[in-house]
């Protein structure tokens, strides 16, 4: 049974009657396990003794997304259709805007279920979709451990004014997702679409710019498991204190996963609480997972200007206006900070390795933030090009936690510090604070090796 707090209806109504069955529209929760929005439209077909069938609508031109991004995508979907089909669910995807995607299938389906992704776009197709459809819409939210309603009804200022709040419902969420049976298994021939067993020529076929990154994972729920895998065994035990420690990395690098949807927040929970690790070092993960990623949902749901300067706090636009002029004594343009052509060893491996793999430690992510603060024009000019640079090459960049971390380099869901040039009272980070903390000359190492 799903938590009703997971459930909304866009086009409400009873299920059509002589239909041939219960469409399930994957978009956000691009994944066969542990999918709320799956498991309900089957429940759903089976309560109608229907076949469920899903669609994906590979949209060909995603803001930002370029070709490793989609790679990483159709990596995953290609894992999907198989693992649908050994369920007896039917599985098809097809090129194209949402709602063109969608509508031609749905004039078949007794009710169309879909899952929840908190953007912009995400919400407009949502919408074209319900206006354009003759059967009930209904819209079940699966990748978050607690929805985003539920936790807080509004937008919270910080984590700790949602960090109580989760934790009053989150005994209700934090729990396993039973898995159905289809009682009518998926028959005969699958409606066309495009065969993703060939992902290479599929991604060839799509006008993309940008390259593979080098040392960049495979997508797909496998690898995620396999990373999850690793996580536990090796790393989790030394997450509680070593998270930030940028040399050796015991991060789980599953944010990627959890960006396509190949992977469930709420199973990667579930997997560490049971974990034999030392409780605080699970304590910190999930507050990473669940509370400060979940803070992210919660401002691109509820500020419609997540991707924009207005969307900072009043206090951190203030004091950045206020030092607008200071001198800045290093300036670089976008093309350089790209190319990781600027005078810091340390903010050029950060880039690096963004460049080579497609991710960047988190902690090195912040101070990276920082530092194109520190050498823009205008705090505007900062703003936009660490989104854009974000956006590009981060493998799970284009989500509500790249616009949150984005932002809070300038002072989102962060309090005033003591002042200081350039950053007035937004938190700064050094390189000699990065020098104290950590071993620098590990982490340039580590990332040379990826040459």
């Amino acid at each position: 049974m799903i938590a009703p707090e997971r459930i909304e209806w866009p086009r409400p109504g009873a299920p059509e009657t002589g239909r041939r069955y219960v469409l399930y529209w994957m978009q956000q929760s691009q994944r066969s396990r542990c999918n709320h929005a799956l498991e309900f439209a089957l429940e759903q077909a089976n309560g109608l003794r229907l076949p469920l069938l899903t669609v994906f609508a590979l949209a060909p031109a995603f803001p930002d997304a370029g070709r490793a991004a989609y790679r990483f995508l159709l990596q995953g979907l290609a894992e999907v259709a198989p693992d649908l089909g050994a369920r007896g669910i039917g599985f098809v995807v097809r090129r194209g805007n949402p709602a063109d995607v969608v509508a031609p299938l749905a004039a078949d389906a007794a009710l169309l279920v879909t899952d929840r992704g908190y953007l912009r776009l995400q919400r407009v197709w949502r919408r074209e979709v319900a206006r354009v459809v003759s059967c009930p819409v209904v819209e079940v939210e699966s990748d978050v451990v607690v929805p985003v309603a539920a936790a807080c009804p509004k937008e919270a200022y910080s984590a700790a004014v949602l960090r109580p709040r989760i934790r009053r419902v989150l005994p209700r969420f934090l729990v396993p997702l039973p898995v159905g049976d289809p009682a009518v298994p998926w028959a005969g021939p699958l409606p066309a679409g495009e065969d993703i067993r060939g992902t290479q020529r599929l991604l060839d076929s799509l006008d993309l710019s940008g390259s593979w990154p080098r040392h960049a994972p495979p997508g797909g729920a496998r690898a995620a498991l396999a990373h999850l895998g690793a996580f536990l065994r090796d790393r989790l035990r030394e997450y509680g204190s070593g998270r930030n420690e940028v040399g050796t990395d015991v991060t789980s690098h599953l944010s990627p996963y959890l960006h396509f949807g190949q992977i469930a927040a709420l199973e990667i929970a579930l997997a560490v609480r049971d974990a034999p690790a030392a409780p605080e070092a699970g304590e910190a993960f999930l507050e990473e997972l669940i509370v400060r990623r979940e803070l992210a949902a919660n401002f691109v749901h509820f500020h419609s200007g997540y991707d924009t300067y207005e969307s900072l706090p009043e206090w951190s636009r203030r004091t950045l206006e206020a030092h607008r002029r200071d001198p800045r004594p290093y300036l670089y343009s976008p093309e350089r900070l790209a190319g990781a052509d600027t005078h810091d060893p340390w903010w050029n491996a950060a880039q690096t390795e963004l460049l080579r793999t497609g991710r960047m430690h988190p902690y090195m992510r912040m101070y990276w933030g920082k530092k194109v603060l520190e050498w823009s024009p205008t705090p505007e000019d900062a703003y936009h090009t660490a989104l854009d640079l974000n956006n590009r090459f981060e493998l799970d960049g284009r989500d509500a936690n790249g616009f949150a971390g984005v932002a809070w380099c300038f002072g989102k869901h962060d309090r005033p510090w003591q002042g200081r040039p350039v950053f007035g009272t937004v938190r700064t980070m050094t390189d000699r604070g990065l020098e104290r903390k950590f071993d620098m000359p590990a982490y340039a190492r580590r990332i040379d090796a990826l040459a």
